[in-house]
């Protein structure tokens, strides 16, 4: 069975920890059992996958859906990242705060990311293929994004100089964000 921890930083944030089973051959692990999650806390349903590659220095992010708030369920298939959520839900004891975790398809450790958080990660391997699964469909009416390097939020990425798309380069500080483009805290 899958091992679901809350982070220190933001309690809402899952560290999963699937079990891998490991031979000469590689390794072997469920990726998603809704029934073993849900007995771990990890109750959700997923409606649709998306899946990224992208070589080292990519950042994606900071990306959120409002008022279609997508949480999302990371694993990472081949190569390593630096996956990170922040509180944007107006009116939370841990608005703008930020939490990091290292996934990697070696280790199999996974993430859960409630709606209501924007998300990243940044490629810290040669070649990084991403899988998440989201609770709602993409929806580009609700699309929003946040400046990756915001001084407000202060994320500590694990590269100074990514690869960014022109949107994310473009994207506002939390605080230049409209508050009703946002989510409301038990919203």
């Amino acid at each position: 069975m899958s091992q679901v921890t809350p982070t220190a930083e933001l309690p809402e944030v899952l560290v999963v920890q699937p079990r891998l089973f490991r031979d000469d051959r590689g390794h072997f692990l469920e990726i998603h059992h809704s029934a073993k999650l849900s007995a771990a806390g990890l109750a959700e349903t997923f409606v649709q996958d998306n899946a990224s590659r992208s070589v080292k220095g990519v950042l994606r992010g900071l990306h959120y859906q409002h008022p279609r708030a997508q949480g999302k369920f990371v694993s990472v298939l081949f190569g390593e990242i630096y996956d990170v959520a922040v509180d944007i839900r107006v009116g939370s004891p841990t608005f703008g705060r930020w939490v990091g975790v290292t996934l990697s398809a070696d280790a199999g450790t996974q993430l859960y990311i409630p709606g209501g958080y924007a998300h990243g990660f940044a490629v810290t391997s040669p070649e990084a293929v991403v899988l998440y699964k989201c609770t709602d469909l993409y929806d580009p009416a609700c699309e929003g994004s946040i400046r990756w390097d915001d001084p407000g939020i202060g994320v500590d990425w694990p590269v100074a100089s990514p690869l960014l798309a022109p949107k994310d380069a473009d994207a506002p500080r939390l605080a230049d964000v409209p508050r009703d483009r946002l989510p409301i805290y038990g919203g």
